[in-house]
């Protein structure tokens, strides 16, 4: 049966100084969640936006806010991204000796629990957690910037993690992101993606997809 593919458009390679007309973009565009990436300077070199600028747009969209944490000790951060109006907090398995509490934190607060991997970090990182949490983050780029070409061999993570995911029936969802455009879309998806992030190409009009 052909999975229902979502798209989550990241928000990353907006216009940050006009959020709300973004977020109009991305649900004219067939966007199902939107993608918002938090970087703290220290798991990765670069700062984009906090809790503030997420509570300012949260009124702006009806759609599910997927909040990618890029962050050192996500467990200290996640209820604050909660508050501010995450549907999904998604949190790096390299940044925390706590995954188990994030999880914890984030669904006794009702929300969906996701878990990232940076591409050099093994699925075997995480294989205790699948049965826990809602979302598997697969970075096909290194994290941190937009505008990077897919890494090949990331794939193949994809599809291994889409044959557990089948395996042992496991309801999370797989989420790639990075480099993924009209050229690379088919490969991801015919790996096992279940949502996958788009940010240049989605705001630069050249991603060519359609639900």
């Amino acid at each position: 049966m052909k999975k229902n593919v979502l798209l989550s458009p990241s928000l990353l390679s907006a216009d940050f100084g006009n959020l709300g007309d973004a977020l109009k973009m991305i649900e004219n565009g067939s966007g199902s969640l939107v993608h918002i990436d938090v970087m703290d300077g220290h798991f990765v070199p670069q700062v984009s936006y906090g809790q503030p600028v997420i509570q300012s747009v949260r009124g702006r969209s009806s759609l599910p806010f997927d909040v990618h944490l890029m962050i050192e000790k996500p467990e200290l951060s996640i209820p604050s991204y909660i508050e501010a109006g995450a549907d999904y907090v998604t949190f790096h398995i390299e940044a925390t000796s706590h995954a188990d509490l994030c999880i914890q934190l984030i669904h006794n607060a009702g929300k969906k629990a996701g878990i990232a991997l940076c591409p050099g970090t093994p699925l075997s990182a995480v294989e205790e957690l699948l049965p826990f949490v809602d979302l598997v983050l697969v970075m096909t780029v290194n994290p941190g910037w937009g505008g990077q070409k897919l890494i090949p061999y990331t794939v193949e993570k994809v599809r291994k993690l889409a044959d557990i995911q089948k395996e042992k029936g496991f309801d999370f969802k797989i989420s790639v992101d990075g480099g993924v455009n009209s050229q690379t879309l088919s490969s991801v998806l015919e790996a096992g993606t279940d949502i996958f992030v788009s940010g240049s190409a989605f705001f630069k009009g050249t991603l060519n997809w359609s639900k």
